[in-house]
């Protein structure tokens, strides 16, 4: 069977979506594209209809590249008022002699049932672990021997409104939403490797006006703080210090600024155009020292927020976003949280940038899902899917003949 998944990051600035097909464990990016966002503050949804609007757009643009339709889709959802709670379950197993994933769903639905709070919508159901009638815990239990399964889960709920204006959206583009995840537990998902599941650590998501601080145990999120601080305060700066307007603000951010002065150029300038119309220069060195003060500010507060959320010893802190990606980043976030942080760099390719890692995330959420219960889940047409593989492999022509073209040039 090819599994290919469509899925969809719907943030404050912009939307991101991929379609990808899983190959011998790993994904290749069939498509991807980007729309700015419209309806959205500080990662909720303000306005429904201007939200559905521009997630058409973006569909739009993809299904252009796909030559296809569309008509499922994965979704995350940013973690507002979310509430964690960890509860457990036994069951007979159905067959003794093989534990199925059918038995790890009616597992989960009983350990479930009647735990979930008035006003809210259960969101995600993460399996701590199992335990066999042996008392051998194991991460995933199909193909063994037991009578019975106990398993504890940390579930996580948001409030109704919160999901169903989501819902909403989809429902309005005439896309039906198969799953949807926290966007936290997407980045978990896109960072995470067997080490990292034995080890308590943080991930910070920097976002546009927000920051998304989050405590992992094993690979089970338990702590998730939103920090009111993100990479608009940037944009601001440069806006408030020269004159200039926000877009010109951002485009000098993604394009001009360095994260520190020790990567700065001094004789590198560029010229704008201020608000009253007056021709400036602007030094990489001088917008450098703004960049490096916000931005250390930042991960200040990140760091703070991480010793509020826990006592824990941290043995890694994976920092994720788009504001990640100015060139210095990697070097003031060790000044500031020390040899245990990275800055997190995608090897997919296609997708080598941050501003994609909740959005590839929630694609492997949902397979890893999947795969516990040993389900299957189409969401193309066998038809569809003949035109997506030929997609895939011209994609794939192309990535060896930019890789050897790319090798050539580095001789």
């Amino acid at each position: 069977m090819n599994e290919i998944y469509t899925g969809i990051d719907i943030g404050t600035n912009s939307i991101k979506i991929i379609t990808a097909e899983k190959v011998n464990n790993q994904f290749k990016i069939i498509a991807k594209e980007e729309e700015k966002s419209d309806g959205i503050k500080r990662g909720v949804i303000v306005d429904v209809k201007k939200v559905a609007n521009s997630v058409y757009k973006c569909v739009e643009k993809i299904e252009n590249i796909l030559g296809v339709s569309i008509k499922k889709i994965i979704t995350c959802i940013p973690t507002d008022d979310c509430i964690f709670n960890i509860v457990s379950g036994k069951i007979e197993t159905f067959d003794e002699n093989n534990i199925t994933g059918e038995d790890i769903s009616r597992l989960l639905k009983e350990a479930i049932s009647d735990h979930i709070n008035d006003g809210y919508e259960l969101v995600t159901a993460m399996p701590i672990g199992f335990k066999l009638d042996d008392s051998r815990m194991v991460k995933d239990p199909k193909g063994l021997v037991s009578k019975s399964l106990e398993g504890r889960i940390v579930i996580t709920m948001v409030p109704k409104s919160n999901l169903y204006n989501l819902l909403n959206v989809f429902q309005i583009c005439e896309i039906e939403v198969v799953d949807i995840a926290f966007k936290t537990v997407a980045d978990y998902f896109e960072v995470k490797n067997q080490k990292l599941d034995n080890e308590v650590g943080a991930i910070i998501n920097i976002g546009e006006d927000t920051t998304n601080v989050s405590i992992y145990n094993k690979g089970i999120m338990i702590k998730n703080t939103i920090l009111k601080v993100g990479s608009y305060y940037v944009d601001h700066d440069f806006s408030y210090i020269y004159k200039i307007d926000l877009n010109k603000a951002r485009e000098l951010k993604e394009t001009f600024a360095v994260c520190s002065s020790r990567y700065a150029d001094q004789y590198d300038e560029v010229e704008v155009v201020n608000e009253v119309g007056q021709n400036i220069f602007i030094n990489q060195l001088d917008i450098a020292k703004v960049t490096e003060a916000r931005i250390t500010e930042i991960l200040k507060i990140a760091k703070k927020e991480i010793k509020n959320l826990t006592n824990r010893k941290i043995s890694y802190i994976i920092i994720l976003g788009g504001l990640s990606e100015i060139t210095g980043f990697q070097y003031l976030a060790e000044e500031i949280l020390k040899n245990r942080v990275t800055v997190y760099n995608s090897t997919t390719v296609g997708v080598r940038h941050n501003k994609y890692a909740s959005v590839l995330g929630v694609i492997k959420y949902f397979d890893d899902k999947l795969k516990l219960r040993d389900k299957t889940c189409e969401m193309f047409s066998k038809e569809d899917i003949s035109q997506l593989i030929s997609i895939s492999k011209n994609n794939k022509d192309n990535a060896t003949i930019n890789t050897m073209f790319e090798q050539f040039l580095d001789h």
